[in-house]
């Protein structure tokens, strides 16, 4: 009879081997843990001693799982994520834990935050951690859930869809009202606003005007790596931005933007809440989240 109650092998190896399959690399794994590279690989080796099975494949620039450290790797990583998640409800009481959220900053400032401002007020008990980054979230370590343009390709991971936007020309009041009636030639030479994205997943100027039927050339007065820039651009009149309409719509009722309603084209994606699985959500992350999807489906 084993000594172990859950026949397992020593943590420790587990551990180890879940750091370097993640990172894919023995020295990454180490640097996590303040150890040595030799200590990782020894763990490993030791876990594969115990298994009788090879779990990764040594190559000359670095490591690969074969199909067993393959398997063995997302049993694992789930359920520590699982542990992980429980022990942070452990050690904070349910009703004062606060729910973490997290966004592009545009998608923060012009969409989540009101929404977020009108949840305070119906549940002023709750807090809540605003997260914003303009390149993609990569995990929801010390997230409940993120909003994200187009659909998280890991599959264990709960996706609502939210809304399509559409996108449509924007620029300050006096320039848009110039540019009524323009071709779409003619507004592809004009002062275009180009986002540089950290993902390609959203869509360019040129592929706007290709999505209309024009391939011609299109012009550029700046190039931003940040859409709220883009849009603090276009308010001073220094070009044309390409507007998500619905998160746009608080600068067009105020009159900080206008649209030039030359053509819309639907957004290729939707955006996404994504999020861990219902049952590991908190009680608050719940309510928030379902506060969330209802307040996209309002418009």
């Amino acid at each position: 009879m084993s000594r172990r109650h859950y026949d397992l092998p020593p943590l420790t190896t587990l551990s180890a081997f879940e750091a370097a399959a993640r990172h894919l690399s023995f020295k990454n794994a180490a640097q996590e843990f303040s150890v040595t590279p030799g200590a990782v690989s020894h763990q490993v080796k030791a876990l594969e001693g115990e298994l009788g099975t090879v779990l990764f494949l040594r190559q000359h620039r670095g490591v690969a799982l074969t199909p067993a450290g393959q398997d063995l790797y997302e049993t694992l990583s789930t359920a520590f994520g699982q542990i992980s998640r429980q022990l942070v409800r452990l050690r904070q009481n349910e009703t004062d834990r606060a729910v973490a959220v997290g966004s592009t900053t545009a998608v923060a400032a012009l969409w989540l935050s009101p929404a977020l401002i009108e949840f305070w007020r119906e549940f002023p008990e709750i807090t809540i951690h605003q997260k914003t980054q303009d390149r993609p979230f990569e995990h929801l370590r010390d997230l409940d859930f993120f909003i994200l343009y187009g659909p998280e390709p890991a599959s264990d991971l709960d996706q609502v869809a939210l809304y399509r936007d559409e996108l449509v020309p924007v620029a300050a009041p006096a320039l848009a009202q110039s540019l009524a009636g323009v071709s779409l030639p003619e507004l592809a030479q004009n002062r275009l606003i180009h986002l540089q994205a950290p993902t390609k997943s959203w869509t360019t100027w040129t592929e706007w005007f290709r999505k209309l039927g024009h391939n011609g050339d299109v012009a550029s007065a700046a190039q931003v790596t940040s859409y709220s820039v883009a849009l603090q651009m276009a308010r001073k009149g220094v070009g044309i931005a390409l507007g998500w309409r619905r998160l746009v719509t608080p600068m067009l009722q105020t009159g900080k933007l206008s649209t030039i309603e030359i053509a819309t084209v639907p957004a290729p994606e939707e955006f996404f809440l994504v999020s861990q699985p219902e049952a590991d959500l908190s009680p608050n992350a719940r309510k928030l989240k379902r506060w969330i999807v209802e307040a996209s489906h309002q418009g």
